[in-house]
């Protein structure tokens, strides 16, 4: 049986086109960081035998085409990071909103293939909001696509959807001094079904999976059911955000992807004094039972979660995700200095890393660079924590000079949508 030394020359004969940095030894494990054009890579290369990355033999290729349904308040923002920076390292297109949409595909309305950029098409990533139609994403994204989306306790969701949409869902502002308690306390008094953005008061989950938010699984028990089916057929995982480092083991291993690939920057996260420190337990309670679809879709695919796991081997999931930790943190120290920290946007000094704010009342936190920096290591550094909204105008520019599609003339849409949600514009001190 060849040595680790060994092993290790035969695995370096394929890097000569790579520069390695630093090379780090370990009884069990090869730690690499290693700086391949814009790519930055802190992971382990070598896992234990008991293990493996993967089971197949000869190895799965990395799947190159990846529908992400970027469900509302889940973390979707920081999934939507991975598969947009993952598609620019390995040249593929993404599917981006008609300008008329802005950068969701015309949300609320159902999807369509027609709120896709021209020049963005055919894709082989989509990871923008949208509520889901399977028609239409299957006309558009090629056979063999894997699609993928996640959830979040309802509870905790309620309470960032309550923040972050408090000055545009209308139910949100019938609250007197935007209490969460008031509005959950009676929710009939403040919410009107079918109004613009009323899905953000009731059920958002469901809405989003293209289900009836105002159906009660209470009253309705065979409409659940056939809401799970649905979502089963056509999702190959959904995530959990509670368990999101878990979650990106299980999506690696489903895509063959290395664990560099899903190495993340926290994007859109509020800031402390945005949000409440603790749900108290009634709270959640009631928040759940106003959300009774969602807790019920919620309940379901947490426990195909955890079943997956044990199937995967929790102890390996484990120790993946522990490894991805530990790699994500020396990844933010290489970015962004020895104390990485979450900054309020009135900080952040590099345009293209200011998040966007969505109202006065809401802080959304952003990391920025440290200064000085240039060259391909910035550049990656740049897109790891690059917000949703500038990330999408830079890729849609460049797929447009990739396929030359300035003279293509932008069909404009017919009945177009509301304008979607816009950024309050704040002063230089965020006052």
């Amino acid at each position: 049986m060849p040595s680790i030394l060994q092993r290790l020359q035969q695995a370096t004969k394929t890097m000569s086109r790579r520069k390695i940095l630093l090379l780090v030894l370990g009884c069990s494990t090869v730690s690499l960081l290693i700086h391949q054009g814009a790519q930055l890579s802190w992971y382990p290369k070598l896992f234990p035998l008991s293990c493996p990355p993967l089971r197949e033999s000869p190895p799965r290729p990395k799947h190159m085409t990846v529908a992400f349904l970027k469900t509302h308040k889940t973390a979707g923002t920081t999934v939507q990071n991975i598969l947009f920076r993952f598609a620019e390292r390995h040249n593929l297109t993404v599917a981006l909103p008609h300008p008329s949409c802005e950068h969701q595909f015309c949300y609320p309305r159902n999807f369509s293939a027609h709120f896709v950029h021209p020049a963005t098409r055919p894709p082989h990533v989509l990871a923008s909001h949208l509520r889901f139609d399977r028609a239409e994403l299957e006309r558009l994204m090629p056979p063999g696509t894997v699609y993928v989306t996640i959830l979040r306790e309802p509870a905790a969701m309620f309470e960032s959807l309550f923040s972050y949409y408090n000055q545009y869902c209308p139910a949100f502002r019938r609250v007197p001094n935007a209490s969460l308690e008031a509005f959950l306390r009676t929710p009939e008094a403040y919410y009107r079904a079918g109004e613009h953005f009323a899905m953000f008061a009731h059920n958002t989950l469901a809405y989003d999976l293209g289900g009836d938010n105002e159906r009660s699984p209470r009253d309705d028990a065979a409409y659940l059911a056939g809401l799970i089916r649905q979502v089963e057929e056509v999702f190959s995982l959904v995530m959990i955000a509670e368990y999101f480092d878990e979650s990106l083991v299980l999506l690696r291993r489903l895509l063959a992807w290395d664990l560099d690939d899903v190495l993340y920057a926290k994007l859109n996260a509020r800031a402390a004094s945005s949000r409440l420190a603790a749900i108290p337990e009634a709270l959640a309670r009631a928040a759940r039972a106003w959300n009774a679809l969602d807790a019920s879709l919620y309940d379901h695919f947490n426990a195909t979660f955890w079943r997956r796991v044990a199937h995967a081997g929790r102890a390996c999931v484990e120790r993946e995700a522990r490894e991805l930790r530990e790699a994500r943190q020396r990844l933010l120290r290489r970015c962004f200095g020895d104390d990485p920290v979450l900054r309020p946007a009135a900080q952040i000094r590099t345009k293209q890393l200011q998040p966007w704010q969505p109202s006065r009342k809401v802080d959304i936190m952003g990391y920025d660079l440290p200064g000085g920096g240039a060259g391909p290591a910035t550049e990656a550094c740049l897109k790891l924590a690059m917000p949703e909204v500038q990330y999408s105008n830079y890729l849609l520019r460049k797929q447009k000079r990739r396929g030359g599609a300035r003279a293509r003339p932008e069909p404009v849409l017919d009945n177009p949508p509301p304008r979607p949600i816009r950024a309050i514009p704040r002063s230089p001190q965020g006052s």
